[in-house]
C-alpha cells in the first residue's frame, strides 16, 4: 500500500508539494506537450526551481505563449509525436547534455484516426513517439527519464495480433491499451539501462484524476459530459495532477517505480509509489513490446550494449 509522503513543519506532517522541489539550477528538462495542462504545470515547477526548460510541443506559438508565462529560463522547439519524422528531427537537433526527459504529451479516447506514418493515433502518440524519442535522446541523458501513464492502464491489454485495432476500435480500449505501453516501455527501459551500466533511471507517474483539457477531446460526447461532471466534482486541479510527475523526476526512487496520488482510488492526493495491473509487471511483454516498438518504428536501443 503506497504511504502518503509529508514533511515535518512545527510538529506537523504535511504532504509534499511543488515547494519542495530541489535546486535545479544548471539542469536541463525536455517536457513533451509543455503548452498545456500537467505538462504546462510541471514546466513551470521546474524552471521555477532553476531548471532551463525545453517545450517541446506540436504547434511553437502556443508553446512561446505559455513558455511566456513561466518565471525561469525556457527554449520552444516544435515536435509532433504523431509524425516520426518530426521526432527524428527533434532529436537531430539536440546537442547537449540533458538531465530530465519527461514524456508527458497525450492525447485520449478519440475518434479511430492515424499518426502520419499510419498508427493508431494513441498507440503512435502517448507510446511510440515517446519510445522513438527516448531512445534517440537517450545518449544525451543523463540523470532519468519519467514517462507519464494512467490508472486506467489497469484496463489495459497489448494487442500484438494488431496494436493498431483495425476493424476493432474503441476510443476507451486503444487508449488504456496505450497506457499500458507506457508502463512496460518503462519496465524494459529500465532492464536496458541496468544492463548497460547506465546511471540513467526510467520512471513513470500518473496524475490521478486530474481537471486538464484532455477530456474534452473524447469521442464520445457522454463520455466528455461525465468527465466535466468529474472535473468539477472529483478531480484535483492540474497542479495536485503534476505533483507524481515532480516527484518521480527529482526524488530519489528506484527504477521502473511508478508514482502516483495517495488517497482513495489514487485519484488526488500526495504523490507516493502506485500499484500497477499484473499486466504492467510483466518482463516477457515488456521485451516483446519492444521490439515490436522498434520494427514499427525503425529506432533501435542505442547505447551500444546488446539487451539479452
Amino acid at each position: 500500500m503506497a504511504e502518503k509522503t509529508g514533511k515535518k513543519t512545527g510538529g506537523k506532517t504535511r504532504t509534499w508539494n511543488a515547494s519542495d522541489l530541489p535546486d535545479l539550477s544548471g539542469r536541463t528538462a525536455v517536457v513533451t506537450g509543455a503548452n498545456s495542462g500537467i505538462g504546462f504545470t510541471a514546466a513551470d515547477a521546474l524552471a521555477r526551481s532553476g531548471a532551463h526548460v525545453v517545450f517541446a510541443v506540436r504547434d511553437p506559438e502556443r508553446g512561446r505563449a505559455a513558455a511566456a508565462r513561466v518565471n525561469g529560463s525556457t527554449e520552444v522547439r516544435r515536435l509532433d509525436l504523431a509524425d516520426l519524422a518530426s521526432v527524428r528531427e527533434f532529436a537531430a537537433g539536440w546537442d547537449r547534455p540533458l538531465d530530465l526527459l519527461i514524456n508527458n504529451a497525450g492525447v485520449m479516447m478519440l475518434p479511430e484516426l492515424s499518426t502520419k506514418d499510419g498508427f493508431e493515433m494513441q498507440f503512435g502518440t502517448n507510446h511510440l513517439g515517446h519510445f522513438a524519442l527516448t531512445n534517440l535522446l537517450l545518449p544525451y541523458l543523463t540523470d532519468r527519464v519519467v514517462t507519464v501513464s494512467s490508472g486506467l492502464h489497469r484496463g489495459g491489454v497489448i494487442h500484438f495480433a494488431d496494436v493498431n485495432l483495425r476493424g476493432t476500435y474503441q476510443p476507451t480500449r486503444a487508449y488504456a491499451q496505450s497506457k499500458l505501453a507506457n508502463l512496460l516501455f518503462t519496465l524494459e527501459l529500465q532492464r536496458r539501462l541496468t544492463e548497460a551500466g547506465s546511471p540513467v533511471r526510467a520512471l513513470a507517474a500518473h496524475p490521478g484524476y486530474a481537471a486538464t483539457n484532455l477530456q474534452s477531446h473524447t469521442a464520445n460526447p457522454l463520455a466528455r459530459l461525465g468527465m466535466r461532471l468529474g472535473n468539477l466534482l472529483v478531480a484535483q486541479d492540474d497542479r495536485g495532477g503534476t505533483l507524481p510527475t515532480l516527484y518521480a523526476a527529482t526524488q530519489d526512487l528506484p527504477g521502473a517505480g511508478y508514482v502516483g496520488p495517495s488517497g482513495f482510488g489514487e485519484l488526488r492526493g500526495a504523490p507516493a509509489l502506485a500499484g500497477r495491473s499484473a499486466a504492467a509487471s510483466d518482463p516477457v511483454a515488456a521485451r516483446r513490446l519492444w521490439t515490436l516498438s522498434e520494427e514499427m518504428t525503425g529506432v533501435m536501443w542505442p547505447l551500444g550494449v546488446e539487451a539479452v
